[in-house]
């Protein structure tokens, strides 16, 4: 905890706030705000989703929760359309893949328009975007697998977003990644792989207002993040696990900084991915496309690439880098008191060091990559589309419930 400011405007969890629902509940009221979780059916047998499903109930001026849900059968979707039957508000269950959502979207091309993204967070968010922002004009989203999830995550998310008179467009979150059953460090992307990749960059192009502004972010890769309708219908969407970065890299085109703020969340805790056997797989995989991602938003703001000479001095100084942030979090987690398996974390570093020349070489070979329209690209084109988005993506669900009613 301390209460440094920098370019990225940071609220600071200080400790001293017991209970932020009242006032959230009452500055809801001002502008309307949908909540938005993108997930696969499976979420829905875990108690992750249960857990927040409960906070969320508390949430009584909420305007709307949109659940842009990966399902396998149309029972799948009227299962989860069932576990929130007693929510206070409108929810809204977008299923993102449904077969009428697929042929409305593959419509589009005869507009020279490319929307059927690949199946992902990604494409979910899209949708969940198209679909939240119809009727609200903040938007907040968040992960189904948090296990900490508790009152203070969306109050601290949304708040920033209610009062105008700051100016705030986009609140990304920070916070501890710790395992709620080891008090283990997790989140071995952004601290071993993004964190030491943008300090050696630095020095490798200079401190350029990029590279700056991604440095600014105490969790770039944080997936729980909130904005104003205004931005959120103005960014493209990338559909691959570059999607924090990515967005990062949006809302910087988009918006002044000052327009941006951080929040601290406190403990965290979801799903853990793993390393991977290869760069195809689990975080290596991952880790492939945030590069990617970083990469093409340094050509995006700052017109620099890496050349073969650079690419070779940059593995040289991520290496060394990150295996002084390992030291670093070991000591970190040893005056904490929380087990740390240093070998672990050093063979994590060899593992993201040995992505760097395939990825950026990769990548230069191919430097554009899909990114879905901003909704206000589409609207321009298709000024209904929202709308039939929304109602085909509950069309399936609305059929089989009428069928269900009068065969009853």
């Amino acid at each position: 905890m301390d209460f440094q400011q920098g370019l990225i405007t940071t609220i600071h969890e200080y400790g001293v706030t017991k209970d932020l629902l009242k006032e959230l509940n009452r500055s809801l009221k001002k502008r309307p705000t949908a909540i938005l979780i993108p997930c696969l059916y499976e979420e829905f047998e875990r108690p992750a989703l249960r857990d927040i499903k409960e906070v969320l109930k508390t949430l009584t001026e909420l305007n709307e929760l949109v659940i842009a849900l990966s399902a396998k059968t149309v029972d799948q979707v009227i299962s989860a359309k069932k576990f929130f039957n007693s929510m206070p508000f409108p929810v809204h269950i977008q299923w993102t893949n449904s077969p009428s959502v697929i042929e409305l979207l593959r419509n589009q091309e005869k507009n020279g328009l490319e929307l059927l993204g690949t199946p992902g967070k990604g494409w979910a968010v899209w949708q969940g975007i198209g679909v939240a922002t119809r009727k609200s004009d903040v938007v907040a989203l968040f992960d189904a697998d948090i296990k900490t999830f508790s009152p203070l995550y969306p109050s601290r998310m949304i708040l920033p977003l209610l009062d105008e008179s700051y100016g705030i467009s986009y609140v990304k979150a920070f916070y501890s990644r710790l395992s709620l059953e080891t008090n283990q460090l997790q989140g071995r992307a952004t601290r071993l792989f993004v964190g030491p990749l943008l300090a050696s960059m630095e020095q490798l192009v200079g401190n350029g207002p990029f590279l700056q502004y991604l440095q600014s972010f105490r969790y770039p890769l944080a997936g729980e993040f909130a904005f104003t309708k205004d931005l959120a219908v103005n960014l493209r969407i990338p559909c691959d696990w570059g999607l924090e970065i990515g967005l990062l890299s949006e809302v910087y085109r988009n918006v002044r900084t000052s327009k941006i703020a951080q929040v601290d969340l406190g403990l965290f805790d979801h799903k853990h991915k793993n390393i991977g056997s290869s760069s195809k797989e689990g975080l290596q995989k991952m880790c492939t496309e945030i590069l990617s991602s970083v990469l093409r938003g340094l050509m995006e703001h700052q017109a620099q690439t890496l050349t073969s000479t650079q690419l070779s001095t940059l593995e040289v100084l991520y290496k060394r880098v990150g295996e002084d942030r390992v030291k670093q979090f070991g000591l970190d987690s040893a005056v904490n008191n929380l087990p740390y398996d240093r070998h672990e974390e050093e063979l994590s570093v060899q593992k993201f060091a040995k992505l760097l020349r395939p990825a950026t070489q990769g990548y230069l070979a191919n430097p554009t990559t899909q990114q879905l329209p901003s909704w206000s690209r589409v609207l321009s084109c298709e000024n209904k589309l929202q709308e039939d988005l929304a109602n085909a993506g509950s069309k399936e669900i609305n059929s089989t419930t009428k069928e269900l009613i009068n065969n009853y």
